[in-house]
């Protein structure tokens, strides 16, 4: 099947599959929309240069000794390490009306809940910004030489369930009712995972790993092979695999590279299996979360930035000058062009934005560019007014997944339903941290990624990484909000029949390019780091570990993209190192 093929069979069956799910007439009360991102605006900046029109003269121009072009994770931390560096001329520019990238916040029906991502584990010794940051938070202290996090941000018990077999299970391995097949499976695969944690050193950040060649060899396959090669077919394991792959990295083991997979497990919890030392503790320990997800810690990033944050910026042109740097930016308010002239700027954009809007962009960042797949995401904020009915077994939980035993990934062919199914990760409960003595009022934030949500559709089979995302983001834009809505309902119903009834809004946030999938690399390639001359790029303190800064004369280079996956340890460490780069070229 070719690449034109597979883009319009396959987002047009699943396109149908959604629009014809149930329940429709029952979900005609509630109200909402799509919310959260402006996709006319990054629209707006793809159309221009397409256009391949000159720009208008600039209304105004601004001056500054550091730009930071992003207000995600990464352009926050920028501006955090500058400011620690007593660094205050700067500015920072965001597209959306808020800063925090895939990290902001929104309240439905007056509730606080997450539009992005919703957690953040509690760091190791491998992220000492993260570290840093938390502590200057509050969020952890070192009390009688020890370091404790503050309890009332981690994520209260219990912590996860699986709807699995007709019931809730605690934890998100499916073990009831599995046979001793599947258990042997359990104890092979988490066998695997010790031994890779032995053999080498797994980190977040991965800046801070000598990748070893057994690791990238496992970079140059999928998930899947792996496992095929390790005799590893179970349908639960590759349910509960390919679950992790698609919460992580927006798509699933049939996507991913084999080092993405088992980096999952050895570089934070390893796995346990049932019955094994550690294993009644569960895959996730030291969770830090509050209602609105990692937009708590957002917002405090953006809170001392004061005017030097600007929103609502759409960066055009980034060139170099003999002065520094110049930044145009289109004002969505006012709809003028201003021009920003900057000694040194902080390029905190995904790296196909940034290979658009950088002129003469240098060869590294068009080859990062070329290579980096973006996994489209769905993020639906379901308000409840009623507390909901609920199935037999584990008691309601703050993460709530649901197994579909339709779309076990590589145990058969699946149908446009069940694919899209498939891309659905179930739902976090924004109250669940309140500690409500009685249910009740609470908003469902549903998660679903779209890396590869369209592949089974289009006939099965290994298929381009590329066009899958490409087919996930033509299948986002063109559901309408009702379909999106009853696919919804119809998927998370299975456990709560009684969902649709209760739920009088659904605000749905879309987003096109949500986070770099590590799809393989034949030359065993892990991020884009390494394809850089890393010696003359190093951002290095007695504190902090040495992280490689892409550079290009006065420019830095900052976000997760750089590290080829889409985490906030990945961002944060990335936007520091940056901005300590640009307070040194300042003088800070």
């Amino acid at each position: 099947m070719d690449r034109r093929h597979f883009l319009h069979s396959g987002a047009a069956a699943v396109l149908g599959a959604v629009a014809g799910c149930q329940p429709g007439a029952d979900a005609a009360h509630i109200a909402g929309g799509f919310t959260g991102i402006d996709a006319a605006r990054g629209h707006a900046l793809r159309d221009a240069l397409a256009s391949r029109q000159p720009w208008p003269a600039p209304a105004r121009t601004q001056h500054t000794g550091v730009l930071i072009a992003g207000g995600g994770v990464a352009g926050l931390a920028a501006a955090r390490a500058l400011r620690l560096h007593g660094v205050d001329d700067f500015a920072l520019l965001e597209l959306e009306d808020s800063a925090g990238g895939n990290s902001r916040g929104a309240t439905v029906g007056g509730m606080a809940c997450p539009l992005g991502a919703h957690y953040l584990p509690v760091p190791g010794d491998d992220a000492p910004e993260v570290q840093d940051l938390l502590e200057e938070l509050g969020l952890r202290q070192r009390v009688a030489g020890r370091w404790q996090v503050d309890e009332r941000h981690l994520c209260h018990s219990p912590q996860e369930r699986l709807f699995f077999q007709g019931e809730w299970q605690e934890g998100l391995l499916p073990v009831q009712g599995v046979g001793a097949a599947t258990l042997a499976q359990y104890q092979r695969f988490a066998a695997l995972v010790a031994q890779w944690q032995a053999a080498g050193r797994w980190t977040i950040p991965v800046s801070n790993m000598a990748f070893s060649h057994v690791q990238q060899a496992l970079a140059a396959i999928t998930f899947i092979a792996y496992l095929e090669r390790n005799g590893l077919d179970d349908a639960h394991l590759r349910w509960y695999l390919d679950y992790c792959c698609r919460d992580d990295y927006g798509a699933g083991i049939a996507t991913v590279s084999a080092w993405a997979g088992i980096h999952y497990f050895a570089s934070r919890h390893g796995f346990h299996a049932p019955g094994a030392s550690g294993a009644e503790h569960g895959e996730r320990e030291g969770l830090l979360t509050w209602p609105e997800g990692n937009a708590w810690l957002t917002r405090r990033l953006a809170a001392p930035l004061g005017a030097r944050l600007h929103t609502g910026q759409v960066v055009q042109r980034i060139a170099r000058t003999r002065q520094g740097v110049e930044v145009d930016a289109l004002n969505t308010a006012t709809g003028t062009l201003q021009r920003w002239q900057a000694r040194q700027v902080v390029v905190a954009l995904p790296v196909f934005v940034a290979a658009r809007v950088v002129e003469n962009a240098p060869d590294f960042l068009r080859q990062a560019a070329a290579q980096t797949v973006y996994a489209p995401w769905l993020v639906a904020n379901i308000h409840i007014q009623h507390s909901l009915h609920d199935r037999p077994g584990a008691p309601p939980s703050w993460d709530n997944v649901l197994y579909d035993t339709r779309s076990t990934a590589g145990a058969g062919a699946s149908t446009g339903t069940d694919t899209v199914a498939h891309g659905g990760l179930g739902y976090v409960d924004a109250s669940h941290q309140a500690l409500q003595a009685l249910p009740g009022a609470t908003v469902l934030t549903h998660y679903r990624a779209l890396g590869d949500a369209v592949q089974a559709a289009a006939g099965g089979g290994a298929m381009d990484a590329a066009a899958c995302a490409l087919a996930g983001r033509r299948l986002l834009q063109a559901t309408p909000w009702a379909a999106w809505r009853d696919q919804i309902l119809a998927n998370l119903s299975l456990a709560h029949p009684d969902l649709a009834a209760k739920t009088t809004r659904i605000d749905i946030t879309r987003y096109g390019h949500a986070m770099a999938i590590p799809v393989p690399n034949i030359t065993g390639q892990i991020g884009h780091l390494r394809t850089l001359d890393v010696r003359k790029q190093l951002s290095k303190t007695e504190h902090y570990p040495a992280r490689p800064v892409p550079l290009c004369g006065p420019m830095a280079f900052a976000h997760s993209d750089w590290a080829g996956y889409s985490v906030f340890e990945e961002a944060f460490a990335s936007g520091h190192a940056a901005g300590r780069v640009a307070a040194r070229a300042l003088g800070g």
